[in-house]
């Protein structure tokens, strides 16, 4: 094969060819060192998106916070000018002392960087401050391991462009907000909350050196960051610096600048990052009403009862000024919200009952009901209601009944309005956790067996002060306020009101000096749940309403907590504290009432002016009598179990047999066997077993009858 000859090289040839070379090796290094596309200044800010959310009060002030990415920590975004002067010069001086003499590229510290590479030396560096924004905007640039000469031309590059389209002040504004520091925090004013309790304008030259000594390394040790500290501020004494830096890097470190005055409405309304929520509390009722909660909860003890939660609201507006769902304290459960949890109601839904018998005009407040025991067949068994004090009082005025929570009084007049209906009711007044029909709960709802929150409670006792106009509550300066829809009538709401506040009234149970009297007019309603679970006070003056909760969030019972000695005391302070120099008035009575002096035959109560629906009054007021009720066993009630003492003498341990109504001509039974005439209030001494005790009228017919056991 013929040798192959190549074209001679001319000069022009050599030239042309450089030139392409160097055409080649320019477009290459440009394609390989071209940085990323990067966001300008408006476009960062507005995609800035803080790991917090807060809460204000409704006039403005901040009451809490709670962080909702768990990321990263940020806070707002921080213009230049809420940056402390001494924290941008000391941090400008150790990343950037020529930041505002440079492009973006300091040549000067690029020399000294590659003169003490080649020489060997250690070098603090040549990323300038517009560098290091690259990176936190472009994290590829920052990546771990990107310390090539391509890399660091990119940044460079990058660098460039970032000076051609921000200004100086944006670029440093934004390298305060996007640099990371201690732990999971980012940005300065992120740092200065987690490691000085401050805002960012409030940070003192000692915390700024301690700052611009964590940017090189942001996890590094205290005696590494105060000696950084020492050479960046030598006119600081060092041993000051040097203590700072074991505090502020100590694991005993909690600090947050929002009060915490209501976490656990923070924790319900704060569910983005952010958000600024400008809600209806008043600060001032919200302190008041944390302290009156914890000091009762204090003085009660964690032995008796760990937690509370109160609710204040405003009556005409509907707003909620104070939302407490727990002060913490000795709780087992303090992210519980104790405002907004369903617990049973106990006597808190008997206002709402008597409202509605005194509608229908079945009672009015001086109607009388019986107290005495009472037994009801149900699906389930027998039902036999007991009061509170385990005893009974007889004849009694719905006025008493209600003021001093009589349960007996109560279900008999839940089998005059019937229990669907009041069911129906008690939804209407915004009980939305009774979602069952009125069969579900049967007789004991007029005790309360029904679940509700104290938001509810809160607002359907305001619908009471408001005449029986419902509307809900609002949390939040943007709730709508939709018009009220009439629950109760006027009327029937003022009589119920002003029972609940008759201090007389409530006398014969709670005493004429109870926690639930205060110095000017207040209707108030208590109530405890089944097996002393739960402990309510909710009452309202003509401007307020008050609910408070006392109990057990985990449902255990409390221990030695009445109804006046748990909630009502801390409502009491509350409400005092609302009224401090404006005291409650009495409303007036709406159209539709008429008063009347009413005396009690057989001096079932003193003589007294009383109040009526139009139509419905009494002067004179008469119990049947005795003769005229159906005979039945008041004792031993069915269902009892007795216990006998073998220290106590059987002859002192014999059972009294009662028997109500007209018995005259009737004979009681014990077991088939003949007790004697059952007007004679036999005493009995039964053996330990199951018994039976029956009433027969004078033809033999059983009348009535008990079961009850012996031990």
């Amino acid at each position: 094969m013929p040798p192959i000859s190549l074209p001679a090289l001319t000069p022009a040839r050599v030239v042309l060819a450089g030139l392409l070379a160097t055409a080649l090796g320019v477009a290459v290094a440009e394609v390989a060192t071209r940085p990323p596309e990067l966001p300008g200044y408006a476009a960062v800010r507005a995609r800035w998106q803080p790991s917090e959310a807060w809460l204000y009060d409704r006039n403005g002030r901040l009451i809490d916070s709670a962080r909702v990415n768990f990321a990263t920590r940020r806070l707002a975004w921080a213009p230049l000018d809420a940056i402390a002067a001494p924290a941008r010069e000391v941090i400008v001086a150790a990343e950037d002392k020529r930041f505002f003499m440079h492009g973006g590229v300091d040549l000067w510290a690029l020399a000294a960087a590659l003169r003490a590479r080649l020489e060997g030396r250690h070098n603090r560096g040549a990323s300038t401050i517009t560098m290091q924004l690259a990176g936190f905007l472009a994290p590829d640039l920052a990546r771990p391991g990107a310390r090539s000469w391509w890399d660091k031309l990119r940044q460079l590059r990058a660098a460039w462009s970032i000076e051609r389209g921000w200004a100086k002040d944006q670029i440093l504004e934004a390298y305060m907000n996007l640099a990371p520091l201690r732990g999971e925090a980012q940005g300065l004013p992120a740092a200065a909350l987690g490691l000085f309790g401050k805002t960012a304008d409030a940070l003192s030259r000692d915390d700024a050196a301690l700052l611009a000594a964590l940017l090189p390394d942001p996890q590094a040790t205290p005696p590494a960051i105060a000696r950084r500290a020492c050479r960046l501020a030598p006119d600081l004494p060092c041993p000051r610096l040097e203590a700072a830096a074991w505090a502020v890097t100590g694991p005993a470190r909690s600090l947050q600048l929002d009060p915490g005055l209501a976490p656990h409405l923070a924790q319900r309304l704060l569910t983005r990052p952010g958000l600024r929520v400008a809600t209806t509390i008043d600060a001032g009722v919200q302190r008041v009403a944390m302290a009156a909660l914890a000091h009762q909860l204090q003085g009660l003890g964690a032995s008796r009862a760990r937690d509370g939660a109160v609710v204040v609201a405003d009556n005409q507006s509907g707003a909620v000024l104070a939302y407490v769902g727990g002060v913490g304290g000795g709780s087992t459960a303090r992210a519980v919200d104790g405002a907004n949890a369903y617990r049973q109601a106990g006597s808190t839904l008997k206002p709402f009952l008597y409202a509605q018998a005194i509608e229908h005009g079945y009672l009015t407040p001086a109607s009388i009901l019986d107290d005495s025991p009472v037994q009801l067949d149900t699906a389930s068994g027998l039902y036999v209601p007991q009061n509170y004090d385990r005893d009974f009082k007889g004849p009694v005025t719905v006025r008493t009944a209600l003021a001093g929570s009589l349960n007996v009084p109560a279900v008999r007049t839940l089998l005059l309005v019937g229990v669907n209906d009041f069911r129906d009711r008690l939804w209407d007044s915004g009980y939305r956790g009774l979602t069952e029909d009125g069969d579900y709960y049967g007789f004991s709802l007029a005790l309360g067996s029904a679940e509700v929150t104290l938001l509810e409670q809160v607002a359907a006792y305001r619908a009471l002060a408001n005449g029986g106009r419902w509307s809900p509550l609002r949390l939040t300066q943007g709730d709508p306020a939709p018009p009220p829809r009439q629950v109760v009538s006027p009327a029937a709401a003022w009589l119920v009101a002003d029972m609940l506040a008759d201090p007389n009234a409530r006398a014969a149970t709670f005493g004429l000096d109870s926690a639930l009297r205060l110095p000017f007019w207040a209707a108030v309603k208590t109530g405890t749940s089944k097996a002393m679970r739960d402990n309510w006070c909710i009452g309202f003056s003509e401007r307020f309403t008050v609910g408070v909760w006392v109990g057990n969030l985990e449902g255990d019972p409390m221990r030695a907590v009445s109804g006046t000695s748990g909630a009502a005391p801390v409502w009491r302070d509350v409400m005092r504290a609302l009224h401090a120099g404006v005291p409650g008035r009495r409303p007036a009575p709406p159209a539709g009432i008429e008063a009347r002096r009413v005396i009690f035959s057989a001096g079932i109560e003193q003589p007294r002016r009383d109040y009526f629906l139009a139509g419905t009054g009494q002067s004179q007021v008469s119990s049947a009598p005795a003769e005229a009720r159906r005979p039945r066993i008041t004792n031993p009630l069915s269902g009892s179990v007795y216990a006998l003492d073998p220290d106590i003498p059987p002859r002192q341990q014999r059972l009294a047999i009662a028997v109500s109504g007209a018995a005259a001509t009737h004979m009681l039974w014990l077991d088939g066997q003949r007790l004697g005439a059952a007007d004679a209030a036999p005493l009995v001494f039964p053996r330990p077993g199951r018994h039976q005790l029956m009433l027969t009228d004078a033809a033999g017919r059983v009348i009535d009858q008990s079961l009850f056991s012996v031990r």
